[in-house]
């Protein structure tokens, strides 16, 4: 092992410590560190970082200063401890901001995405994506968070799902109704469940038994999206798993307007259940959705007719 892969152990360790996962990050600053070696280089300079991150085809605009962004974590912690390596600068490959729109789903088109999920061959992955489906419409939990679920963070006795290690290493507790509950014992009773050759805990499985990957999911639900007949609204609106998350928040607070609730009160609440660590990132949840903004006009309207009068 070179001193440099040696220094990128050190980095990554001390940073999931941190509770940064750095899942792509890990792997490509292991093949940074690999491309260095094939080189010779112990150095980091901004010309090599540049030239690696540059080397691959872009797949899209912000793909190589991504690769640049991953190496510039990695060089200012080694600045920190030796100089000698450069940081590249920040602005030196261009950047275009994209950030996708919420597709937010109707209640019908999530009953329609659900039971579209036949369009999966076997009924076993079927009823995985249908019950998947279901889970992250009624909770709001993250995708990676449902697959990481083990059969002990069902807990119906207190109508609670235990989430474990979110992100930022956060763990929550999300209320279960009980119908959710049913539904999720129903698809662990199920004979047709793959047995993997080492035991899981798992709750979501994949055709082989193991535990479903995230890759997996995306490219399962591309195939019931079509089947249910779902088109993007735009270029960046276009419906994703992660979609279901952003449409529970909204349909939580616009549940507080139409029964005449303080939405402020349950917006700290909202930002807790969801795991965000700052409530800045559930009212970016909230920014695309008319019928939202609109009852929210209404009611500051109405405020300040009460106030004039």
């Amino acid at each position: 092992m070179s001193s440099l892969e040696q220094h990128l152990t050190e980095y990554l360790a001390l940073r999931r410590a941190m509770g940064y996962k750095l899942a792509r990050a890990g792997k490509l600053l292991a093949q940074f560190a690999a491309w260095m070696a094939e080189r010779d280089q112990r150095v980091i300079t901004s010309e090599l970082a540049l030239q690696w991150a540059t080397s691959p085809p872009a797949t899209d605009s912000n793909w190589h200063r991504h690769r640049l962004t991953v190496v510039r974590g990695f060089a200012a912690h080694l600045h920190a401890i030796d100089p000698v390596h450069e940081v590249p600068p920040a602005d030196v490959l261009p950047w275009r901001p994209r950030r996708a729109v919420p597709y937010l789903y109707t209640d019908t088109e999530i009953l329609t995405l659900m039971d579209s999920a036949r369009v999966i061959p076997t009924p076993h992955r079927a009823a995985t994506m249908r019950t998947l489906i279901g889970l992250l419409a009624v909770t709001g939990i993250r995708v990676g968070e449902a697959l990481h679920l083990d059969r002990s963070d069902i807990d119906p006795a207190n109508e609670l799902l235990i989430v474990r290690e979110g992100k930022f290493g956060k763990s929550r507790e999300v209320a279960l109704h009980p119908s959710s509950i049913m539904a999720l014992r129903a698809y662990l009773a199920r004979r047709d469940r793959p047995i993997a050759p080492e035991p899981t805990a798992a709750v979501f499985t994949s055709a082989a038994g193991t535990r479903m990957s995230y890759c997996n999911v995306h490219l399962a639900f591309k195939r019931i999206v079509a089947q249910a007949g779902l088109h993007p609204r735009s270029v960046n609106c276009r419906p994703r798993p992660h979609d279901l998350r952003h449409t529970f928040a909204v349909n939580t607070l616009l549940d507080a307007y139409r029964t005449d609730e303080n939405p402020a009160t349950r917006l700290p609440l909202l930002s807790t259940y969801l795991g965000h660590v700052h409530p800045g990132s559930t009212y970016w949840y909230l920014q695309a959705a008319p019928e939202l903004l609109a009852l929210a006009g209404d009611r500051l309207e109405r405020h300040l007719q009460g106030a004039a009068r």
